[in-house]
């Protein structure tokens, strides 16, 4: 990364104009300490120098190592926009995220190492928006640690925005709604979440699309991003997921809980612009929604 020192930056140390650029403390120290450097100018320098207008500082990150753990797996990948920086991909159902105990290869993860791979870098993976295995739809990873950093800072502020559709047992009354409880782990299960009152803070929008008797097609929006949060709140309001059979779904035509990850929307830190992409309903779900009654 490189940046020109403007009038207004003059006179800072280096370490100040890094902080500024949003380099933590600790990931300067990193660069500094882990096979990185630092530059003015092609020179390389401490981080007490001070710059002046019109300098070029240049920061070259340490090389990433990925865990020795993940194999590289040539997979299938949608890849809906990629730069140096960021890759957002729509992942099929049926495809966790990470590996796991019981899924420890064929995931996301595995086949976006392989193509970052392919590009001949050397980067960890960054995912940012992880979703369950049987969830479709839109995920963004970062492709460096620095990238990652700032889009997770981006998260934690609520500036990532996710929008899902879902169809839901039930036919939904209300056009809209926001269901503010709090969601922790089940005491008898380490897979399964509840509503409970010492759980996290979670919230979630929602807003009715299409109603028929037995089932309705609605819209949903994060403002939290607790673990199974979508599936546990419209299970809490008595409209658990078609397919969802964790949370009270059943799973006859619908093979997996009808969820799809259609919209999601960021501040690209890099390109200083907002980034919106969609991602249509699948297949399965729209077969499911013309069947039903």
């Amino acid at each position: 990364m490189e940046w020109t020192v403007s009038k207004q930056e003059c006179g800072m140390l280096v370490k100040e104009f890094l902080q500024q650029k949003q380099l933590t403390k600790r990931a300067i120290i990193d660069i500094k300490f882990s096979g990185g450097s630092i530059t003015v100018n092609g020179i390389q320098e401490t981080v007490r120098r001070k710059v002046a207008a019109g300098d070029i500082v240049a920061v070259l990150f340490p090389v990433e190592k990925p865990s020795e753990s993940l194999i590289s797996q040539e997979l299938e990948l949608s890849i809906v926009y990629e730069d140096d920086h960021c890759i957002v991909l729509n992942k099929a159902a049926g495809m966790p995220s990470i590996p796991s105990r019981l899924y420890p290869h064929s995931t996301l993860a595995n086949g976006l190492l392989h193509h970052l791979q392919n590009q001949g870098l050397s980067s960890t993976i960054h995912i940012v928006n992880r979703l369950d295995k049987d969830t479709s739809g839109l995920m963004l990873a970062a492709k460096h640690r620095f990238s990652h950093s700032l889009f997770s800072k981006q998260q934690k502020q609520a500036g990532i925005h996710r929008t899902y559709m879902a169809i839901v047992h039930g036919r939904v009354d209300l056009n809209g709604g926001v269901i503010d409880r709090p969601i922790g782990r089940s005491p008898e299960s380490i897979i399964e979440r509840q509503v409970r009152e010492d759980g996290q803070h979670a919230v979630t929008a929602y807003r009715t699309i299409a109603r028929r008797d037995s089932f309705s097609l609605v819209s949903l929006k994060l403002e939290t991003g607790r673990t199974h949060q979508i599936r546990v709140h419209m299970s809490y309001i008595g409209h658990p997921l078609a397919g969802d059979t964790l949370y009270g779904g059943v799973n006859d035509q619908m093979r997996r809980q009808a969820l799809h990850s259609a919209e999601l929307s960021f501040w690209h830190p890099f390109m200083e612009k907002e980034m919106r992409f969609e991602s249509s309903i699948p297949l399965d779900m729209l077969n499911f929604w013309e069947e039903t009654e």
